[in-house]
């Protein structure tokens, strides 16, 4: 999973999120590409209309090469800033995965469409209740309406 919680001053705050299955076929990705993250970045601009400031964690593929080629390519309308080496607590996507985890935390699936599926709705709850998004992104401080 990867996931953008997203606030705008006089809007409501948005999830922005994509997932990937891992089935283990051959030539099947692991996980996320540098490509998927930019494909995130620039749909999260779409939904959002304008330009983007990115305040991103340490993920070892946040800082691959080609992806900032596309950040420096592209610094008209995005700009990002590096979180620490380790700062879970000025992260809100970690308030977002969090409240995911603790919904399906006990959950006994019997294969992973079903964990997929189970994520998928809470996920999509969330985005339709932008108070829990609100809460993320106050518990890390970075964001006030003062």
């Amino acid at each position: 999973m990867a996931g953008m919680t997203c606030y705008k001053p006089g809007e409501r705050s948005r999830l922005i999120y994509r997932i990937r299955e891992y089935r283990g076929r051959k030539d099947e990705p692991k996980g996320f590409g540098w490509r998927d993250f930019r494909d995130l970045i620039v749909r999260a601009r779409i939904q959002l209309g304008g330009p983007i400031v990115l305040v991103w964690d340490n993920v070892r593929l946040h800082l691959t090469k080609p992806l900032r080629e596309f950040i420096e390519a592209n610094s008209h309308w995005l700009t990002v800033f590096q979180l620490p080496t380790y700062a879970p607590d000025l992260n809100p996507q970690e308030g977002i995965w969090s409240l995911v985890k603790r919904d399906i935390g006990n959950l006994a699936a019997a294969d992973l469409d079903q964990i997929t599926r189970a994520v998928k709705h809470r996920l999509k709850q969330i985005q339709h209740h932008p108070d829990l998004v609100d809460g993320c992104l106050a518990g890390t401080g970075l964001i006030t309406d003062g």
